[in-house]
């Protein structure tokens, strides 16, 4: 798969929550870190995500915030 957004983490999902009409998706990157991400259920289950499952979270933003305590 190609695609344009340069932002990707390799990672395994570690959880799938299925919720009313969106599926949370939870993947480790490594390092202690997860990212979630917030997808529709037909197209957690288009893709059969499930746990363990190799995945790439692909983050595509126009603005990065950056805050420190």
């Amino acid at each position: 798969m190609k695609i344009s957004a340069r932002n990707q983490l390799k990672g395994t999902i570690v959880d799938v929550i299925k919720g009313a009409t969106t599926s949370h998706v939870r993947i480790d990157i490594g390092g202690g870190a997860i990212v979630t991400a917030s997808i529709t259920n037909e197209s957690a289950e288009e893709l059969k995500l499930a746990k363990g499952q190799p995945a790439v979270a692909v983050i595509k933003a126009s603005d990065v915030l950056v805050a420190v305590d």
